[in-house]
């Protein structure tokens, strides 16, 4: 909402000298957020000043164009020029160069002479053109700033001004005003006016307030008036769409008149653009008390007007000349030719207001927010009035905007104003809240007084009624979102002001802080950035052949997951039960864009439906449901693991004049893994996997020692890289870290380190070709014994030596006593029983 300081100076007492920063700075403190300043100083500066055309000679230029020599008196004759600067004729009369023919001699135009600066940074100096010295311009509206006419150039009395020469253009034109622009959320659609702006400022000035609406006579009842019926047959929730409906009749009217200077101005700051006069009438109207009203021609109004819903089909051709198809919850505004509005949001084209209208008909009508939001919406047309009507409307303004409207028009439009009128509907009942006395206190941590509370609620005109429990208080009209004693207990905190809620930081418990999960995960994320690896995020939906592939092991098998109700696309209709497919994505995309070495991970949950999804009915809201109920929320709820996964593309660093890039294999995937599980202290158990996602020969399956899978790691099928246009030999890594944080111990101890030197022993073992070599490595580790510290595998090798259907394992076997220094026979020994445990399970032969 942009708040003109002049307009909200008639209501509030806002100091002269005050900026909009000033009153932006004032309004934060009862709850408006700053949003910008309007001025338009900040782009136009002067001399700019009224002149009058004495003469104006035409010169024809060889390039086809005809310009106008002018002499421009800005200075009433026989005074003296008091402006100085490089230019400025001592005369006051300037010569000017005018290229726009819309203008003769003896008219009063807007003069900008030399020194003065036009919005765009556009200088005004004196400079030869066309043979002649030209000393300034003789300004358009768009070229001062006020408007998008450029036709021609602005002649003041056909915007109805007849000022004297050398008057400052820029003072009558109101450009010395400024804008405060601040962001009204959906719970105050009262300050989309001045009237309500007003009213706030001076609750945060504590200064007095002069309600608009109190200064427009208008009368108790209207009664004769244009023919107007409510029949709402279709009301949604049970609430009509329209209570109340006033209609005013003005006759006469010179539509074709000028809007004055001052009232274009303020809509103009105001962010309006002007139209025509019964249409910025309108307008001004609306933003000043906050009640969106409507002019008709009514001479083109057939029969009385209906408020209904719409029939199936029915169209409209709305202001803005759009044929729109209409839905039987719109709201209309009809006649006997039919619809002639979308109720409180978009009035029809064939009763438009033009030029050659005579007879007005005003309408000042309250609308029930949901119909006028619902219509907004589902015709993608936000107005002025549709936003202020879908926040609530002050039902018993309504009069009082008509009055106002009828009153500009006789004023500015020489209309005269029909007595009888038009006002049908019911009021609704005034909301009554009780406040219990402490209740405030309570809620808010300050121990308010009596005489705050009364005073808080009555500067909003609330009408306050004291209890023996408390207080009664009744909203006021404008004020449709307090219907709850919280809602009061704020509006209080609000007024006696936020600045005086006190800051204690509550002091946190011993033993308290992250929860073992928490700090387990945020060693593993850390773990993995400090690898270098960065952190992605991609969305949780997916398709359900994503769902399927990387889902279930087995090619064919099929994932059961979650299908949303309302997906963004049918393509991803479905909850993830991977993070691998969102994040292939993103590598893939990355990879489009020229990014070609990655290492990303992603941490997030996966969603795995039970038996039962959901349930039958859904508790009661205002009331805690019982164990039992809460019990069968939480059963339906899907299974979300936390999982972690990987993906890496290209190379492991960039190259450089002495370093060769080393490509990602399927070892470094499976290292990440490994890398998760030593952070959280828990054995990892790797074996020869099997998965649809990744490659038959290189993927990993990752086990605990119970036997429980965890996840998977390896290179990722060649068929899906080239799906997913992925360079070949990409990697990655799936782990269901929540089953890593319960596998882990509560208290990670670290390993006794041995100051006697180790005794370092390699041994090949030529096994069949289907034993896994993390087998033959747990038998070592199984027989070594005691002095094995560390057993890993270095070598696999087949070919020309080995036997065919065997395969040769070299492995490293450390061992290290922690009392002694171990000698070779007592590490040959070890090795030696390491040996036969493999031997007598795999049939293991040294080489």
């Amino acid at each position: 909402m942009r708040i003109p300081l002049s307009w909200l100076r008639e209501f509030a007492q806002v100091p002269a000298d005050a900026t909009a920063e000033d009153v932006m700075a004032d309004l934060v403190k009862v709850g408006f957020e700053e949003e910008e300043v309007h001025r338009p100083t900040d782009e136009l500066t002067g001399p700019v000043v009224v002149g009058q055309v004495l003469s104006l000679v035409k010169e024809p230029q060889t390039n086809g164009k005809t310009i106008n020599w002018c002499q421009v008196r800005v200075v009433p004759e026989g005074q003296e020029q008091t402006l100085t600067g490089k230019g400025i004729d001592p005369s006051g009369v300037q010569g000017i160069i005018c290229g726009a023919h819309n203008f003769v001699e003896g008219d009063k135009v807007v003069v900008t002479l030399p020194g003065a600066v036009l919005p765009g940074n556009f200088q005004i100096s004196a400079r030869k053109t066309y043979g002649h010295l030209s000393a300034g311009m003789i300004a358009s509206v768009r070229e001062l700033g006020i408007g998008d006419d450029h036709d021609g150039i602005l002649v003041l009395s056909r915007i109805g001004l007849d000022p004297e020469i050398g008057t400052d253009a820029m003072e009558l034109l109101g450009l010395y005003d400024q804008a405060a622009e601040i962001n009204v959320t959906p719970d105050r659609g009262y300050a989309f006016s001045i009237r309500g702006v007003a009213r706030e400022y001076a609750h945060a000035t504590g200064t007095t307030f002069v309600d608009p609406a109190s200064k427009v006579t208008a009368p108790a009842t209207l009664q004769g008036g244009y023919g107007v019926k409510l029949n709402d047959d279709a009301p949604i929730y049970g609430k009509p769409g329209c209570d109340r409906f006033v209609a005013r009749t003005v006759r006469g009217v010179d539509a074709s008149r000028p809007t004055p200077p001052w009232m274009s101005a303020r809509l103009r700051l105001a962010g309006v653009r002007s139209i025509s006069l019964p249409v910025d009438i309108s307008n001004y109207v609306m933003l000043e008390l906050g009640q969106p009203n409507h002019c008709y021609d009514l001479d083109k109004l057939a029969g009385d007007i209906v408020v209904r819903r719409a029939v199936a089909g029915e169209k409209i051709t709305t202001l803005d000349d759009k044929e729109r198809t209409l839905d039987v919850e719109d709201l209309l505004i009809t006649d006997d030719s039919g619809a002639i509005g979308i109720a409180g949001v978009m009035g029809g084209a064939h009763t438009e207001v033009s030029d050659s209208t005579t007879n007005i008909l005003v309408e000042a009508a309250h609308f029930d927010e949901v119909s006028i939001a619902r219509s907004r919406r589902r015709h993608k047309l936000p107005s002025e009035a549709s936003k202020r009507f879908e926040r609530g409307v002050d039902w018993h303004v309504a009069h009082i905007a008509a009055q106002r409207v009828v009153d500009l028009l006789v004023e500015l439009a020489g209309g005269t104003a029909d007595e009888a009128g038009t006002d049908v509907g019911t009021a609704p009942d005034a909301v009554a809240i009780d406040l219990p006395a402490g209740f405030a206190a309570a809620r808010i941590g300050i121990d308010f007084t009596e005489e705050q509370i009364t005073t808080s609620l009555e500067d909003l005109g609330a009408a306050v009624e004291k209890t023996s429990t408390g207080y009664r208080v009744t909203a006021p009209s404008w004020r449709n979102d307090l219907e709850t004693k919280e809602d009061l207990s704020e509006e209080i905190a609000r007024l006696v002001g936020y600045d005086n809620i006190p800051a204690t930081l509550p002091v946190a418990p011993p033993g308290r802080g992250l929860s073992r999960s928490q700090q387990q995960k945020r060693r593993v994320v850390q773990a993995l950035a400090d690898a270098g690896l960065t952190e992605v995020l991609s969305y949780p939906f997916v398709s359900k052949a994503a769902n399927d592939t990387f889902g279930v092991p087995a090619e064919g098998g099929a994932r059961p997951a979650l299908k949303l109700a309302n997906p963004i696309s049918e393509e991803h209709g479905f909850l993830r039960t991977s993070i691998l497919p969102g994040l292939i994505e993103v590598a893939r995309r990355n990879h489009s864009r020229g990014f070609r070495d990655l290492a990303l991970y992603e941490v997030g949950s996966v969603f795995l439906p039970g038996d039962k999804l959901g349930t039958d009915s859904i508790p009661p809201l205002g009331v805690k449901p019982a164990d039992e109920v809460l019990d069968a929320l939480y059963d339906g709820v899907p299974h979300q693991p936390l999982h972690i996964a990987a993906v890496m593309t290209g190379h492991d660093s960039p190259a450089a004049a002495t370093h060769t890039p080393r490509a990602w294999d399927w070892a470094d995937a499976l290292d990440v893994a490994r890398l998760m599980a030593d952070v959280l202290g828990v054995e990892l158990v790797v074996s020869q996997g099997s998965h649809q996602a990744f490659h038959p020969g290189r993927a990993a399956q990752l086990s605990l020692r119970s036997g429980d899978v965890v996840g998977y790691a390896g290179e990722l099928h060649p068929k899906l890289l080239a799906a997913h246009d992925m360079p070949a030999r990409s990697v990655a890594v799936e782990v269901n870290v929540e089953a890593l944080f319960e596998a882990a111990a509560d208290v990670i101890v670290a390993k006794h380190i041995s100051g006697y030197p180790v005794a370092t022993q390699d041994v090949a073992l030529v096994v069949p070709q289907d034993v896994p070599a993390d087998q033959v490595l747990a038998a070592l580790r199984e027989g070594a014994g005691v002095l094995l510290e560390d057993v890993s595998l270095f070598d696999v090798y087949v070919g020309p030596g080995i036997e065919d259907g065997k395969k040769s394992l070299a492995f490293g076997l450390r061992f290290r006593a922690d009392d002694r220094t171990l000698t070779a026979d007592e590490a040959s020994e070890a090795r030696a029983a390491a040996v036969a445990v493999a031997t007598e399970r795999f049939g293991a032969v040294q080489r």
